[in-house]
């Protein structure tokens, strides 16, 4: 039996996903619900339809293509009762403009790498390679093990990008066709963990434990999100962690909060919780930066500040 994956949307020329110039692939299913999720199309494992304001002429072929009847286009825009809706692609192809789009794709493991070889001269010239993200890819462990290593064989550098909310045995069987793991660390507190998430975080700091032990190569990223993650109590919290269990690690990436994922709840007829808050201050990233550099010497942070871009990071003095 072929084993195939779901994916849903691949980024060539990323640099945010590891070194080098990167194609980071991003595979749908998550254990997790954070609410500041910048990829709500990632949650579910299931394909889904959206819908583009920006991109939608009126036209209403797309109504009497649903043999669901699941569409309504209202003054406030196109309903889509989800209830309803297989994600069958109908209304997407008699749709003119593009305004409706099926979200998830399916590939084999040699379809998706003849797509990512396709920048492998990019991945020499810059040292990068390919990252698997998500989502949660280890949600699709047997299809991203397997991509993996036949990413290896080919001589493409392989970084994984997870949650760390997967069994053990999972990372144990890709951890050696990976160069690099990309892993979060959100919120220390397991009561926090489980009200934020849905999960708490036992699992996650066994795993990244157990990672660690293994000598691979460790990123550590900690989204800071205002209301959530960004108070000096966890930030210090996560830091005497990662000082005390994983000092190897080559670089933990503190992430200023993006609303930039916003206008993707909307085309999923979902709510977004963070509605309307602000990005943070470059002194409240620089105030945080400073307490986890003074647990971690390779700490950095990242992002677009109120203001203020940094795209290179901040380095710890």
């Amino acid at each position: 039996m072929t084993v195939t994956g779901r994916t849903f949307n691949i980024q060539r020329f990323s640099t945010r996903d590891g070194p080098g110039i990167r194609t980071t692939i991003f595979f749908k299913g998550c254990p997790l619900r954070c609410p500041w999720c910048h990829n709500p199309e990632g949650l579910s494992p299931q394909t889904e339809l959206v819908w583009y304001e920006s991109r939608c002429i009126g036209i209403r072929d797309c109504l009497a293509a649903c043999p669901e009847g699941a569409l309504e286009l209202t003054p406030q825009g196109m309903h889509i009762a989800r209830q309803r809706c297989t994600a069958c692609g109908a209304c997407a192809e008699a749709c003119p403009s593009g305004a409706l789009e099926i979200i998830g794709q399916e590939w084999t493991v040699e379809e998706l790498l003849t797509e990512t070889a396709k920048d492998v001269v990019f991945y020499e010239t810059s040292g990068g390679g390919v990252t698997l993200s998500g989502g949660e890819p280890m949600q699709q462990a047997d299809f991203i093990t397997a991509l993996a290593r036949q990413c290896r064989e080919a001589g493409i550098s392989v970084a994984l990008d997870t949650c760390g909310a997967a069994p053990w045995e999972d990372y144990e069987r890709l951890l050696p066709w990976a160069d690099l793991v990309l892993y979060d660390l959100k919120l220390w507190d397991a009561a926090r963990h489980q009200a934020v998430t849905g999960l708490d975080n036992r699992l996650i700091l066994d795993n990244v434990r157990r990672i660690a032990s293994t000598g691979a190569r460790l990123w550590i990223r900690t989204p800071i999100i205002p209301g959530y993650t960004a108070d000096a109590e966890n930030v210090a919290a996560l830091g005497d962690f990662i000082a005390a269990a994983l000092p190897a690690i080559e670089r933990w990436e503190l992430l200023a909060y993006t609303h930039l994922g916003q206008p993707k709840y909307q085309r999923l007829s979902r709510s977004y919780a963070l509605e309307g808050a602000p990005l943070l201050s470059q002194a409240e990233m620089e105030a945080l930066h400073a307490v986890a550099a003074e647990r971690v010497e390779r700490a950095v942070w990242t992002g677009v500040t109120r203001g203020q871009a940094n795209p290179d990071g901040g380095a710890a003095p």
